[in-house]
């Protein structure tokens, strides 16, 4: 059969039995060495990656998100779902944005249109706007939901189940530091294991599969696919400390997330602030200030943190007021007496922290749902600013009255 349809496969076939014979472990790389002219492989490999990047190109898009500083960031995402119209992309690549900016690849005669500012010249005809509808921060997974898709989108086929390491993969991404789009990498998967780590966008943990690619910034969110061109995972990041060492979501977190039910992404503090009509500042620190005076005249600052914070789906707002500092350990007596007002309240609750000027801190603290309403928000100020405010009456000093009689007394003892 061979050798009436290939005579060159026929002969490798030969040598391949003979090296087998006479060097098992080593017969199928020699016989490929021996007899492999240098142009053979390269021409499958480049047909294969070609085939790749044409079959993947249709599902891949360029995503521009606007935080609510109105500072952009791009990314790369993938589409995953034609009847649902729907785009999965890193967590961290839409950040706080509930829309996002989503291009398709403009293919012209089988050729993409590369030029990232022809695409932002042409924003009413090529783009999509879209709604995050879904954020696992966790799993540093998101989904966007488009108002409609063009004809030329394909929704791409997923994996069932995790690639190995040693296998090719192909990825295409969006890097920031190119002028175009639609960029081609291939690499080999080095392992695929469960990983718990800390980045720039919080903690993460799951199932990595980690690649010998060179990902950058902005092909975040890029599928990454196997040789039939199924999606394995989505690229995630890259180590700091290790060329060509990148990490990636495998396919059954990204499974497993479009499977379960859906959490949006929580608003951004300063957009809450602005629905609720709250007027405020921006600390040095960054976390937003808010003056609420009380019943009694005086002023009590509070502060809400500037990101939320989260642990596995749950996402949490921070609320506080600073009460007193001092360079005293606060006493058990007033100790006690903050664990008993915390056990009373109906929001938050008290804590004692030591800077970095070995200076105590006492502060009314309330962690609010970060999906609860502006509403919810105002609401939850006010009850710091009433209980701080309250608590920084009781713990300030009373100056002693003393009269005329005890003056003259204690100035005579002396």
């Amino acid at each position: 059969m061979f050798s009436k349809k290939n005579p060159i496969r026929a002969f490798r076939y030969g040598i391949h039995r003979l090296f087998s014979r006479l060097f098992p472990a080593m017969a199928v790389t020699a016989a490929c060495l021996l007899i492999t002219p240098p142009s053979l492989f390269a021409e499958d490999s480049a047909d294969t990656s070609t085939n790749n990047y044409m079959k993947v190109l249709p599902s891949t898009t360029w995503i521009i998100t606007a935080n609510s500083e109105n500072e952009t960031s791009t990314g790369t995402g993938v589409f995953v779902d034609a009847e649902r119209r729907l785009v999965l992309t890193n967590a961290h690549v839409v950040g706080d944005s509930r829309s996002a900016v989503v291009f398709f690849p403009d293919i012209k005669n089988g050729q993409p249109a590369v030029k990232r500012k022809g695409y932002l010249d042409q924003v009413l005809k090529l783009a999509k706007p879209g709604k995050v509808v879904a954020v696992d921060r966790k799993r540093d997974l998101a989904l966007i939901e488009l108002s409609d898709v063009p004809k030329r989108a394909k929704a791409i086929t997923l994996a069932d189940r995790s690639i190995l390491p040693g296998d090719k993969v192909d990825l295409i991404g969006n890097p920031g530091g190119s002028d175009v789009l639609w960029v081609y990498t291939s690499g080999t998967v080095r392992s695929v294991y469960e990983k718990k780590f800390s980045s720039n966008h919080g903690k993460h943990e799951f199932k990595v599969v980690e690649t010998q690619t060179p990902i950058k910034p902005g092909d975040s969110g890029g599928p990454v696919v196997d040789a039939d061109g199924k999606l394995v995972a989505i690229a995630q990041s890259f180590s700091p400390n290790f060329n060509l060492v990148s990490f990636c979501v495998d396919i059954t977190e990204i499974r497993s997330f479009m499977n379960s039910s859906w959490k949006p992404a929580p608003l951004a503090t300063a957009t809450l602030l602005k629905d609720a009509d709250i007027e405020h500042t921006v600390h040095s620190t960054g976390h937003y200030q808010v003056e609420r005076k009380l019943k009694s005249g005086k002023t009590q600052t509070v502060f809400v943190a500037k990101d939320t914070e989260y642990f596995e789906r749950a996402d949490i707002r921070k609320v506080w007021s600073l009460v007193s500092v001092s360079k005293d350990e606060p006493t058990s007596e007033l100790m006690m007496r903050l664990m008993r007002q915390s056990s009373a309240t109906k929001i938050g609750g008290w804590a004692v922290e030591k800077n970095g000027s070995d200076e105590y801190l006492i502060l009314y603290v309330a962690k609010l749902d970060a999906t609860a309403s502006d509403e919810a928000l105002s609401g939850t100020i006010e009850y710091v600013a009433r209980i701080a405010g309250a608590m920084n009456g009781q713990l300030k000093p009373k100056e002693t009255k003393t009269s005329s009689s005890e003056t003259l007394a204690a100035w005579l003892s002396k």
